[in-house]
């Protein structure tokens, strides 16, 4: 990844940081929707370079700002992310096109993190699997408790749903110290799945 924009986001009394997340990123995941290739993936990687592994007390864990990498600044152009958040330009700002830096000790890999924390819905996957009643896919859920996340999520409205329902994206990070080209998904994130991590510069 050698080249990259940054997108800050600008929050007012009115309106705070998480809310100006959702739909800043939502606007963005419709930019990756649009740019993805034939296999589905994308070309640009994002990175959240205020990324906070332990939240501060009135701190947003994922920061102000939003970096999208890509190998080529042709890749950035076709992107145009600005185009995609003209409805949102008094609450975040877009730099030109950047180099990254010639010396970066080290890579960040984004990724997202499911959890399924929901005992009935699991009762009712269990139940059509099974030859199970509801009753009991529910006894056999009975002890389970939902599990807390400390990671950064953002909230987010699924596009591939006609029911546009809500769900949180919930963002890991792992930083290590040598670049590896995977796969990034429509999110701009890792492939979990792809095998091999997808890593954006840290710096």
């Amino acid at each position: 990844m050698k080249f990259y924009t940054e997108i800050s986001l600008i929050p007012c009394t009115e309106i705070a940081l998480g809310f100006l997340w959702e739909k800043v990123f939502q606007q963005v995941h419709l930019a990756f929707a649009e740019n993805k290739t034939v296999n589905g993936t994308s070309e640009v990687g994002v990175s959240f370079p205020e990324y906070a592994a332990k939240p501060e007390k009135n701190h947003f864990p994922l920061g102000s700002k939003l970096r999208l990498f890509a190998q080529t600044e042709k890749q950035l152009l076709r992107f145009n992310i600005e185009k995609w958040l003209n409805r949102l330009t008094d609450y975040s700002h877009c730099t030109s096109i950047r180099e990254v830096p010639e010396r970066v000790e080290l890579y960040a890999v984004f990724s997202r993190k499911q959890f399924h924390t929901n005992p009935l819905r699991l009762a009712r996957r269990r139940a059509k699997r099974t030859e199970e009643s509801l009753e009991q896919a529910i006894e056999y859920y009975s002890s389970f408790k939902d599990k807390e996340t400390k990671l950064p999520f953002i909230n987010m409205v699924s596009l591939s749903s006609e029911q546009k329902n809500r769900f949180r994206l919930f963002v890991e990070r792992e930083l290590v110290n040598t670049p590896s080209e995977g796969v990034f998904n429509c999110y701009g994130l890792s492939c979990n799945d792809s095998g091999k991590s997808a890593t954006v510069p840290w710096f």
